[in-house]
């Protein structure tokens, strides 16, 4: 089976996937394609700059609605830069921990703030 080819790029419109708004449409393709049991891949050729929030968005937030086995089996990223692919695995292991446990990270985060 061949798989789904998503241009992260022709969603978004530009090589700057900067803002959360920005990956819904990235996630709604991919969370549409997972829904159905179709191979993914996600493309991020011409992408010029990517940030956590988009990648939480486009990509994190799938560990919501699916399990780490069915995404790992299903999913693909081509073409990602060397340190965007280190950036989407520490949204992915947080993504991971979070949908695991909301209430740890954000217990995590308000004793960070109280400490501040």
């Amino acid at each position: 089976m061949n798989p789904m080819t998503i241009s992260v790029f022709n969603l978004v419109g530009d090589g700057f996937c900067v803002e959360a708004k920005d990956g819904d449409a990235v996630f709604n393709a991919i969370s549409k394609t997972l829904s159905e049991d179709k191979l993914v891949e996600i493309s991020f050729q011409n992408v010029e700059m990517l940030t956590s929030a988009f990648l939480n968005t486009a990509i994190g937030q799938l560990y919501k609605d699916f399990s780490e086995d069915k995404i790992r089996a299903l999913v693909k990223v081509v073409n990602i830069e060397k340190a965007d692919s280190a950036l989407l695995r520490r949204v992915i292991e947080t993504a991971k921990l979070y949908y695991k446990d909301p209430s740890w990270l954000e217990e995590s985060a308000r004793r960070i703030m109280e400490e501040n």
